[in-house]
């Protein structure tokens, strides 16, 4: 070889050896919730199943990483995060988001729908894309869609709740969230505000007489150690909102967006069935842990109806605004029938 041909051979080693890959780095996709990491638990069972679909879907160009039970604080801290991006997506109930999106509010209030199937129908249609549309212009967070946090339900270390006068006097946790001030003060009971992660603590020392949650709450958190009655009177068709960070979403490729797209689909399908399956069965499974329920007849329901839901609408149209009230109310007269 003479100098000109090792000149070039070393020319084109050095310049393979520099040549920058073309892969694009992974991007990774921090997802939140609040429930056990145990896959009994419909938040967690959706987030694995999220993972598996997305990262088979991108071909691992998204790493999932699932952070159960809290590990990004508490309510405000975890939707501050995912609005700030450095949480891309978290699963979180209405009094989570509310301390970020006022408006989430209105699905606080009492005896909406006829079944679960009705409230489904009212999460997937336009309503529920106007409301994201919103959420994004206001805060930069996508609401991909809604599952359900249970049928929310009172529990109390007192006595039977049959009607609204037996709760008088009795001290009631709620989560942070104005409207389920006013429900719990229309029914005549005294509410306290309390962060979630605090509620076992705080039943446990009596700080607090009893709360409401769905039957998945109440067993993810054993709540019946502390807690001897349980009235099934449905009042309030609790939702887990699936975030995103706006940002992040729009960073993603097409292929990548619509595998979020749909691996939430899954992920809200598996949430839904599992709840529902609960709360179907409120009664045997909460009686199984050593809790004394109470079921209600519809007279009974429509008792606590009358007393609940006008204040809570009535607050709701004047604090958060009537334009919201109203076109929900007019996607659950909609969306009644299949």
């Amino acid at each position: 070889m003479n100098r000109r041909e090792l000149l070039a051979a070393i020319g084109a080693a050095s310049l393979a050896y520099a040549a920058p890959t073309h892969s694009a780095p992974k991007k990774v996709l921090k997802y939140a919730h609040f429930q056990p990491a145990r896959m009994d638990q419909p938040k967690h069972a959706a987030a694995m199943a999220f993972k598996e679909y997305v990262e088979k879907a991108t071909g691992g160009s998204i790493e999932v990483e699932i952070f159960p039970a809290g590990q990004f604080g508490k309510d405000q801290p975890t939707m501050e995060a995912v609005k700030l991006g450095t949480l891309e997506m978290a699963v979180a109930h209405d009094g989570a988001i509310a301390t970020v999106y006022k408006p989430i509010g209105i699905l606080g209030i009492p005896f909406l729908y006829e079944n679960h199937e009705h409230a489904w129908r009212v999460y997937d249609s336009a309503w529920r894309e106007g409301l994201s549309d919103d959420m994004i212009r206001k805060q930069g967070i996508r609401l991909l869609g809604l599952a359900d946090n249970g049928l929310r339900h009172f529990t109390n270390s007192l006595r039977p709740i049959h009607a609204p006068a037996d709760m008088r006097g009795m001290k009631i946790r709620i989560q942070p969230s104005p409207v389920f001030k006013i429900l719990v003060e229309s029914l005549g009971a005294s509410p306290s505000a309390i962060p979630w992660a605090e509620l076992p603590a705080a039943l446990q020392q009596g700080v607090v007489d009893g709360q409401e949650n769905g039957v998945t709450n109440i067993l993810a958190a054993s709540l019946y150690q502390y807690q001897k009655y349980a009235t099934l009177d449905g009042h309030v068709w609790s939702v887990h909102g699936y975030l995103i960070n706006e940002r992040f979403y729009q960073g993603l490729t097409p292929t990548e967006r619509a595998a979020v797209d749909e691996g939430t689909k899954k992920a809200i399908a598996i949430h839904r069935r599992m709840t529902a399956e609960q709360d179907l069965n409120a009664k045997p499974i909460l009686e199984k842990v050593g809790m004394e329920v109470t079921e209600l007849a519809p007279a009974q329901v429509a008792e606590f109806r009358k007393l609940a839901q006008p204040p809570v609408r009535a607050w709701a149209e004047k604090e958060i605004g009537k334009e919201y009230v109203q076109d929900l109310f007019q996607a659950i007269e909609k969306m009644a029938r299949p």
